[in-house]
């Protein structure tokens, strides 16, 4: 538990095997009734807290009977020199053991491993035909003998199916983007610590609602790049694309805690000043974005015409379809920081506590690299075979990764000790929500690089 933002744990009881006593009576589990809070201060200043459990003060609950037990507690206060700028050091100073070190900077170095390896096959195998390709068609007496990503030059820049869904992906994620560097840049200036949940979900709500007028603004200028009608759709779309989901999520988890009668629900109140602040000041700020979008509109640059006819796609071979390449885009970089979301679940749901934000941004930074490396590569290895609707599979190859996220929470809670209806729905529907944010968050970046590499491969060639 947490009192003024600091850490409290202890035992709650005890098991006494018969090998431990003179009694013959079978293992026995005992419950503490008492705790007795150590509590370091000062001035007015909590510094430090610390529980003990009273051996001498047991119930016996070896049977599976009901029983009354009176919990009881005491309070000791202690006075201490330590500043209230300086509390935390203790926590810090456990996460900075040489062991928990020696395990976080060889998943680091494992990363970077894989990926100057991912970067040195896609300067052999992919850069090096690349090069080649380019060369051909520059030669003006070989122009006739077209490579295969050449050949769709007129479709590449077509915009994709579903527009406005799509411009709502890239808005929701740009948003998203910006909130985790946000949160990021909080933690590393003291703002923000692992302890202080509260001041978290605060600072959640409302870095989502301020940057609510960049989701609007990136959805409706990238939406009015290629048409000027309909914007105003998938700016309603980025309304409602991840919040949606996720008020109906938290609905059903605080109606399941309210059923049990758990401290986790949220407060009537609260839920109201929450819905309250995204009416009135997330939505105005969304739609003015949007419409701050549609006045700077501008055209897209695209080096290649347009056909007015699309090209027929062939049909490709089973590793070269969309779930294959989501297979694959994602497993990488889940590789790569499977260890520190061990850590992280492990420190959301109550089992460590994590107090190194700088590794957790460098893990950050290296999933992006690795997300965009592998986008690179697959959408080449795409437009090489005359498939041209690169646009939704770069956004699910990036954003696969989620996937793997969350069948590694299924994982972890299934080797974790939570028990109940209540704990799963909750594990399941908050993990699967950060999921879907990754998911949208890392679509919306394997695109924008996607999206760089297409021009810049295009716009190296001649145009006939």
């Amino acid at each position: 538990m947490y009192y003024d933002d600091l850490p409290v744990w202890g035992f709650i009881g005890k098991v006494e095997d018969e090998s431990w006593t003179i009694s013959d009576k079978g293992t026995k589990y005992y419950l503490f009734k008492h705790v007795l809070f150590d509590v370091f201060y000062n001035g007015n200043q909590i510094i430090e807290i610390r529980a003990f459990s009273d051996p001498n003060h047991v119930a016996d609950i070896t049977e599976d009977v009901d029983i009354d037990v009176e919990f009881t507690y005491s309070v000791k206060w202690n006075a201490t020199s330590i500043q209230f700028q300086n509390r935390m050091d203790r926590y810090s100073k456990a996460s900075l053991l040489p062991v928990r070190l020696k395990i976080h900077w060889f998943s680091f170095i494992n990363s970077i491993v894989i990926i100057v390896l991912l970067m040195g096959l896609l300067t052999l195998l992919i850069m090096r035909r690349l090069k080649n390709d380019l060369r051909k068609c520059s030669n003006d007496e070989e122009e006739d003998k077209e490579v295969g990503w050449k050949y769709i030059h007129g479709d590449v820049f077509r915009y994709p199916s579903n527009m406005p869904l799509f411009c709502a992906v890239l808005g929701v994620g740009t948003q998203l983007l910006i909130m985790v560097c946000i949160l990021f840049f909080l933690s590393f200036f003291g703002v923000l610590y692992p302890y202080n949940r509260g001041a978290l979900f605060t600072s959640l709500v409302f870095i989502c609602t301020l940057t609510s007028i960049v989701a609007g603004y990136t959805a409706a200028a990238f939406h009015t790049q290629f048409s000027v009608i309909g914007w105003e759709r998938s700016v309603l779309l980025t309304a409602i694309l991840y919040l949606g989901p996720l008020f109906v999520t938290s609905s059903i988890l605080n109606t399941v805690a309210i059923s049990y009668g758990a401290t986790a629900a949220i407060p009537f109140g609260t839920l109201l000043a929450i819905l309250l602040i995204y009416a009135f000041l997330a939505i105005p700020l969304l739609a003015l974005g949007g419409v701050i979008g549609y006045c700077l509109r501008s055209e897209f640059q695209a080096p290649c015409a347009t056909k007015q006819f699309p090209r027929e796609i062939q049909r490709l071979a089973w590793y070269r379809r969309t779930h294959c390449q989501m297979f694959i885009g994602g497993l990488l970089p889940f590789s790569a920081i499977a260890l520190q979301l061990h850590h992280l679940y492990a420190s959301m749901w109550g089992y460590k506590i994590y107090t190194l934000p700088g590794i957790l941004f460098l893990t950050f930074i290296i999933l992006i690299i690795m997300t965009s490396i592998l986008t690179v590569g697959l959408t080449y290895i795409q437009l090489s075979v005359e498939d041209h609707e690169w646009w939704w599979r770069s956004v699910l190859s990036g954003g696969s990764t989620a996937i793997f996220m969350f069948a590694y929470s299924i994982y972890f809670y299934a080797r974790s000790n939570m028990t109940g209806f209540m704990q799963l729905s909750f594990f399941i529907g908050y993990n699967a929500c950060m999921c879907y944010a990754f998911f949208l968050m890392l679509g919306a970046i394997s695109f924008r690089v996607s999206l760089i590499f297409v021009r810049h491969i295009y716009g190296a060639v001649k145009s006939e």
